[in-house]
């Protein structure tokens, strides 16, 4: 049965540990699916948000995009690939286990009643927050290798990278940047409470479930990039300073303030348009993935969550 019918989905009611790790499995999925759709607009964000305008290397996204590709070939777009393409599957299994197990407690303390758009969003907060604990390490590794520019390469791969960001900072130096990251995924809570919002006004149409779930990730993912953007920018240009003691930008905090006086307010939405880009399709297909997985491993018909 449907929400819109006010009747609790039955997948938040089946507490059996296939329900449980299905979250997870279709998590795997979405990570792989992301991956492959956005990660050259992921390369072109990084490399405007760890610049500035006065640096003159890019003149804006299409410039940045031409000349990675005039003077380092396609594959640089897949740069830092590698990292993601492991620590993803990781990730979003995290983070969208956690958000289907959230649901499930919240629906367990909620006597078995729909969720609402505030509980869907407190799902969301949960697996952002817990995700980020392993999202920081990936994100920083795959940051650090896709702003190595002109042939000039700091690290000759992720492990490499890894072994170099330890002996220079400390094991813990991989999570250098914890606190920005839990900042910009707690957003999270918007991507899902609004997810739930479009779901349930889409509904209303006569669009098929699957069209119903990629435009409303699509538009989640939109929502979220808004307004997480600056934490985003703030987050990739203290995880990619130079390893050098002290450090120009000793907290993110010196990072937020050195971009606002520099540059303004426009400074932290600096590579924001291949973001925008990025977020519809890339998004749209992750959900729709995760949703499908979902549904495949599950009964023959449950509504989207």
């Amino acid at each position: 049965m449907s929400k819109a019918d006010g009747v609790a989905n039955p997948e938040l009611t089946d507490k059996s540990f296939q329900n449980r790790a299905r979250g997870f499995a279709a998590g795997m999925a979405s990570g792989i699916t992301k991956l492959a759709v956005g990660h050259p607009f992921d390369t072109v964000k990084i490399r405007m948000q760890t610049t500035s305008k006065a640096d003159g290397r890019f003149k804006g996204p299409l410039d940045c995009f031409l000349k990675t590709v005039r003077q380092e070939g396609p594959r640089a777009l897949y740069k830092g690939a590698t990292p993601p393409l492991v620590g993803w599957m990781f990730m979003d299994s995290i983070m969208l286990g956690t958000l289907h197990n959230a649901r499930m407690i919240q629906q367990s303390w909620n006597g078995n009643k729909p969720l609402s758009v505030f509980q869907h969003g407190l799902a969301g907060l949960a697996g952002g927050l817990t995700v980020s604990f392993v999202a920081t390490p990936v994100e920083q590794i795959k940051a650090r290798l896709q702003v190595q520019y002109d042939g000039i390469k700091a690290y000759k791969g992720p492990i490499d990278c890894i072994r170099k960001v330890v002996h220079n900072n400390g094991v813990f130096g991989l999570w250098q940047g914890l606190l920005p990251t839990m900042l910009f995924r707690s957003w999270f809570f918007l991507f899902w409470s609004s997810y739930e919002v479009f779901t349930r006004e889409l509904k209303k149409t006569k669009l098929s479930d699957g069209t119903i779930t990629f435009i409303a990730g699509g538009l989640s993912a939109t929502v979220f990039w808004m307004g997480a953007f600056p934490a985003d920018t703030v987050k990739n240009r203290y995880m990619t300073q130079p390893d050098v003691s002290p450090k120009k930008f000793p907290t993110p905090t010196s990072i937020a303030r050195h971009i606002y006086h520099t540059e303004g307010l426009k400074g932290f939405y600096r590579g924001f348009l291949p973001s925008f880009l990025r977020a519809f399709p890339t998004n749209a297909s992750a959900v729709f993935m995760f949703e499908l997985v979902m549904k495949t491993l599950g009964s023959d018909h449950v509504d989207p969550l």
